[in-house]
């Protein structure tokens, strides 16, 4: 299913605004994402920097957990955007870790992924970002 330009816009936009809420005092590289669940609610996420790095979050994991912790499982889209701290950013996708967190709760075929510049976006399935994603059908025992 293709999301309609309104919809990717208004995602794009959600996006910039949670970018405004990173805490990145290391890397000053702000990230923002905006999942759009399949009821219509839209989820904010941004990057949480840690001192010891591990525990650093990103926005995609972020917003995913808030939705994941709310009882909301499926997913139609994500919109994300990252750029250094008073700098114009350039497409920035998901992390294997964050692609990896979206293959557990979205259609590779159907869930797009949109990465905003300024005032381009580019569009993408999760299969495309992540062709042979391990998911749970790799769990199940074959008979």
């Amino acid at each position: 299913m293709k999301l309609e330009e309104a919809t990717k816009n208004m995602l794009v936009a959600e996006a910039y605004e949670a970018q405004r809420n990173a805490y990145v005092p290391y890397s000053d590289f702000c990230v923002g994402a905006a999942l759009l669940a399949k009821n219509g609610t839209v989820y904010r996420g941004c990057n949480i920097e840690n001192a010891s790095f591990s525990p650093t979050n990103c926005a995609e994991r972020t917003a995913f957990f808030k939705a994941v912790s709310e009882g909301v499982t499926e997913f139609e889209a994500i919109a994300i955007v990252g750029n250094k701290k008073g700098k114009e950013g350039d497409f920035c996708a998901p992390c294997g870790v964050c692609r990896q967190v979206m293959a557990e709760f979205c259609d590779p075929d159907e869930f797009q992924i949109i990465l905003g510049a300024g005032e381009k976006t580019s569009v993408y399935t999760l299969k495309e970002i992540l062709p042979m994603g391990f998911t749970n059908d790799n769990l199940k025992s074959s008979e």
